[in-house]
């Protein structure tokens, strides 16, 4: 007799069941529909306006299609790529502002201040949203007052041998501007020069209120 015959019936490991199985991927199902489902309502909801209570629309400009941030191929001062900070992998995802001008004079030092004011002005949601610049040349002024002033907005630059690949209507080297990317890591909305603050924070008040993640 062999040890496996010794081993009574009922210890013998066995695989799931085809029930089980199917428990499993129902539970799957669920735990990803609870946990994305409400962003991607949200999306849906924003650009088409599909059961939104209240009209709204938007003050920055949407892009369309989303274009996603890995295609800017910009990098943290750690080398660490943006792109990694978005995705349903990422434990809590945040949504993000980008200013970008090839040189930061002073539209794109208001674009700065303007961003930094948004934000604070969010207030307890204000957490769910960061700030970066991807900056070509600062003023000296500007380099000297940077952690004074904007000591929470990260810099980025593109990756060694990697050009950025703006968006339609996106040309720092023309105009600075302030760019939306939500938790998922697509670039959705563009502001210019033009847009006020108080548009801008209309729009992230708005999205953050449909959101639930980010």
């Amino acid at each position: 007799m062999t040890t496996a015959d010794r081993i009574p019936q009922g210890d013998r490991a066995t695989g799931p069941t085809p029930a089980q199985v199917r428990r499993g991927r129902r539970t799957a199902y669920l735990l990803f529909a609870l946990g994305f489902g409400p962003m991607i309502l949200a999306t849906v909801m924003y650009y088409t306006g599909w059961l939104n209570p209240a009209s709204h629309t938007n003050n920055g400009r949407l892009i369309q299609p989303a274009v996603p941030v890995s295609s800017l191929h910009l990098q943290t001062d750690s080398g660490e790529p943006l792109s990694k900070r978005f995705g349903p992998t990422v434990a809590e995802p945040q949504w993000l502002l980008i200013v970008v001008a090839d040189e930061c004079g002073s539209e794109c030092q208001s674009l700065l201040y303007r961003t930094r004011q948004v934000n604070i002005a969010l207030g307890k949601n204000a957490n769910r949203v960061s700030r970066a610049a991807a900056l070509g040349t600062i003023p000296p002024a500007l380099a000297d007052n940077w952690n004074a002033e904007y000591r929470l907005m990260e810099r980025l630059s593109p990756a060694e041998g990697t050009t950025p690949q703006w968006p339609d209507g996106v040309n720092p080297s023309r105009a600075p501007g302030i760019l939306l990317v939500d938790p998922f890591g697509n670039l959705m909305m563009h502001y210019d020069i033009g847009n006020t603050g108080k548009g801008m924070l209309e729009d992230l008040k708005h999205l953050l209120k449909l959101s639930k993640i980010g």
